[in-house]
């Protein structure tokens, strides 16, 4: 597998190995970002989008449904061949934001969706200015774990005890190049969302789908799932369930392209 030196190896590797279970368990979006799609990003029919870090399109239906012509941009090959597969009507693209493969100000927004803390970097801002038209507008998206919920928070702790040197939404770094040269203050909107599906997809498999734990060796690999089994196990609105809500805040950003 051949994919960019400017990619993480925890992406590389992780993203690689894991792209199926990553578009069996990772949680879709709430239906009111379409709104903000068009609001805040401006996207409609008649309009270029590029889906960037497009993983295997999860959010890319999102942006299809605005009407905006799609182009999805990934670096990881397994991930953009789940992506083919489950959206053959959208151009795909190897790339990353670093090395866009698309032509100056060819575009009238740029969407990262779980993905901006891997390139949160003034040259990749950079190299997305250049492919933005003026007034051209840039959001990042993001499903965060909402940790005010007990076992939430609890899971967090295993995870997090993996994470080594992998960049990540929650460490908030990737505010650090904001406000950045050539685009105007950052907005916000938070969105309530629920995953709602069986422990085992939506709670187990969505763990393993993370990056740097679908890294690891295997046998590091199955003490992860046995942890969360247990956590799953010992916690009273899991246990026994068919199924299951696992609470998310989506949490998305806006900026444009300045003069």
């Amino acid at each position: 597998m051949t994919v960019s030196p400017s990619v993480h190896h925890a992406a590389a590797e992780g993203f690689g190995a894991a792209a199926q279970v990553y578009q069996q368990s990772r949680p879709d979006y709430p239906a009111a970002l379409g709104d903000w799609l068009g609001d805040a990003l401006g996207l409609a029919p008649g309009r270029v989008v590029a889906d960037l870090g497009a993983g295997t399109g999860k959010f890319t239906p999102l942006l299809a449904a605005t009407g905006a012509r799609v182009v999805a941009v990934e670096p990881v090959e397994a991930m953009r061949a789940a992506l083919v597969a489950a959206h053959p009507g959208v151009e795909a693209l190897a790339g990353d934001a670093f090395h866009l493969p698309l032509a100056d100000a060819s575009l009238d927004a740029i969407v990262c969706a779980q993905s901006f803390h891997w390139f949160a970097k003034l040259a990749a801002l950079a190299e997305m200015r250049r492919a933005l038209r003026p007034g051209g507008a840039l959001g990042l998206v993001w499903n965060v774990r909402d940790e005010r919920v007990a076992w939430v928070a609890a899971l967090t702790r295993i995870i997090d005890r993996y994470a080594g040197d992998a960049p990540r939404h929650e460490s908030g770094r990737w505010r650090e190049v904001f406000p950045a040269p050539g685009f105007t203050p950052l907005s916000e909107r938070r969105f309530a969302y629920e995953h709602v599906g069986s422990p085992e997809r939506v709670i187990v498999e969505r763990t393993m789908s993370t990056s740097f734990i679908a890294a690891l060796p295997a046998e590091e690999q199955a003490h992860v799932a046995e942890a969360v089994r247990a956590l799953i196990g010992s916690t009273p609105s899991l246990a026994g369930r068919v199924t299951v809500a696992y609470p998310y805040e989506t949490r998305a950003y806006a900026c444009r392209k300045s003069a």
